[in-house]
């Protein structure tokens, strides 16, 4: 991959300054744009400014947590630059949680205000919060009307018109990259969510590399239907956007009625998503009479992708580039990618090579570096580590080792170009008879079936052998397979100890907030 301009040296401190580098350059552009409204490059800056002008006024200071609860949306964009602008760590919330839930990470990371979606998906955030409001929260104010709410947006806004626009511009001018950007709550699959403490400036090099790997210009249209909540939808999505002057478009739900209806109306170019995204797309009858023509740029990620599916995405959905990335949230949602030019199986197959300033290495259980080929814990070094856990630093301590690797909970192997294959994680292997199972090379070998859309592994009880696995399979249109035949070409294609004893067929899996397979609600489903 050639060098990427601007170089890290050239890199605005800050996601602030950025959007007042983005104005300078991309200035008539679309930045921001929904069905009511389009916001241009050119008016970002006041926009954000505005918003750190209202939160200078209830007295935010820099390093102050302030939190968004609300789905994709353009004023989360807003409100996320601005209370940048002012300082400010943003906390962005999981709009699947319930109200003890985002109370809990409001108070332990002693956000002071937090804004608020009004109704979502039939939920009523600001009445939910209410009733379990922390103490220290200081500020809840809501997108759109709420009798719980202190203040409504506009009013909001408007109050911040006693700062003047030179004191926020001042405010939004000092911030550093080694500055805190964010505090992103890990899912908490193990106990409660920990939150990972992130630097502007490690973002934005991270990210200038994304751009330049997927091939992002000035002009692209990018449908983000990855949460913003998220790294894969904030940082992956509308930073990227930022970065190289592309327009965010925002879509607060996956419908693939709807995706098909937006990239044909507003000539969508870039839509990056997990692999159910794709095959919902591809399984859609409206497939065959949509015109897609203007999709250029797929990205996606998982541990299990059948080079099929690259080459559907290519052929049906019309992607010039497709290609698969790795990373998590304690290293900025960004380490490995693969170069959009390697072949499908490579694309499907890996998760592609560290970016520039990243270390990668795979190492035994006392840390000692593996050959290729050998699976053992996926650990990284490099600029883009966390800084560390928000107030634990004994979990950041285990999680970043002495030597400065961040030891990630992941399995997976180098093949002998150097690329990474992940076979799941640590906390997912079991044991049957005695060998370790790997639920992501179970699924990559079981979703190369041709009748096989869509598949999830997990390990569950049995009276003989401890564990076995569980095969949970989407079947594709028009397709017919049965327990009895999948386990049995289960045992042609892989070792004995590996063939699922059990095969569970679904219309759909379910999925998480991110369009992920939700294991846990499996597991909960398979228990019963």
């Amino acid at each position: 991959m050639a060098s990427v301009f601007p170089t890290p040296a050239d890199l605005p401190a800050s996601i602030p300054a950025l959007v007042l580098r983005a104005a300078h350059i991309h200035g008539q552009r679309a930045a921001l744009e929904d069905a009511q409204q389009s916001i241009s490059y050119a008016e970002l800056p006041m926009r954000m400014l505005a918003v750190a002008r209202s939160l200078m006024a209830v007295g935010i200071n820099k390093g102050d947590r302030v939190a968004v609860w609300a789905p994709n949306c353009v004023e989360w964009v807003l409100l996320a630059v601005g209370l940048q602008a002012a300082g400010a760590v943003l906390v962005p919330l999981n709009t699947r949680m319930k109200g003890h839930e985002a109370a809990d990470i409001i108070e332990r990371s002693g956000t002071r205000l937090v804004f608020v979606q009004d109704q979502f998906l039939g939920n009523d955030y600001p009445a939910m919060l209410a009733a379990v409001r922390p103490q220290s929260l200081e500020h809840m104010v809501v997108i759109g009307t709420s009798y719980f709410a202190d203040q409504c947006l506009d009013e909001f806004i408007s109050a911040g018109e006693s700062i003047s626009i030179e004191l926020a511009q001042k405010r939004a001018e000092s911030i550093s990259a080694d500055d805190l950007s964010d505090l992103l709550f890990t899912s908490g699959t193990t106990g409660k969510p920990k939150g990972v403490m992130y630097a502007h400036g490690q973002s934005l090099r991270a990210f200038n590399e994304y751009v330049h790997i997927i091939g992002l210009v000035p002009g692209d249209r990018y449908l983000i239907v990855n949460p913003f909540f998220h790294s894969f939808g904030y940082k992956a999505g509308w930073l990227t956007c930022l970065l190289g002057g592309a327009t965010i478009v925002p879509q607060a739900v996956f419908d693939a009625d709807d995706v098909f209806r937006r990239v044909e109306q507003d000539r969508i170019t870039i839509l990056p998503g997990p692999p159910t995204l794709y095959l919902s797309m591809l399984d859609h009858p409206g497939l065959a009479t949509a015109d897609l023509s203007s999709l250029r740029v797929a990205v996606t990620g998982a541990s299990t992708i059948p080079p099929v599916l690259i080459r559907r995405m290519r052929e049906e959905l019309g992607f010039k580039v497709v290609t698969t990335a790795y990373g998590l949230t304690e290293c900025g949602g960004l380490a490995t990618i693969c170069d959009p030019q390697d072949s499908a199986h490579i694309i499907a197959a890996t998760s592609g090579k560290p970016i520039p300033g990243t270390e990668l290495a795979i190492l035994d259980t006392d840390s000692n570096p593996l050959p290729a080929g050998e699976p053992g814990e996926i650990c990284l070094r490099g600029f883009h580590v966390m800084q560390g856990y928000f107030n634990n630093p004994s979990a950041t301590s285990e999680a970043v080792d002495s030597a400065g690797w961040l030891h990630t909970g992941d399995v997976g192997s180098l093949d002998a170009q150097g690329n990474l294959r992940i076979t799941g994680r640590l906390k997912d292997m079991f044991i049957v008879g005695g060998f370790n199972c790997y639920p992501a090379e179970i699924e990559a070998a079981i979703s190369e079936h041709p009748a096989v859309a869509q598949v999830a592994v997990l390990g569950v009880p049995d009276a003989r052998m401890g564990e076995v696995g569980c095969a949970c399979i989407v079947l594709r249109k028009g397709c017919s397979l049965n327990a009895a035949e999948l386990i049995a070409w289960s045992r042609e294609h892989m070792a004995n100890y590996k063939v699922p004893r059990q095969v569970k067929f679904y219309p759909v899996l379910p999925m998480n907030a991110s369009n992920k397979v939700d294991k846990l609600q499996l597991a909960r489903e398979l228990s019963v």
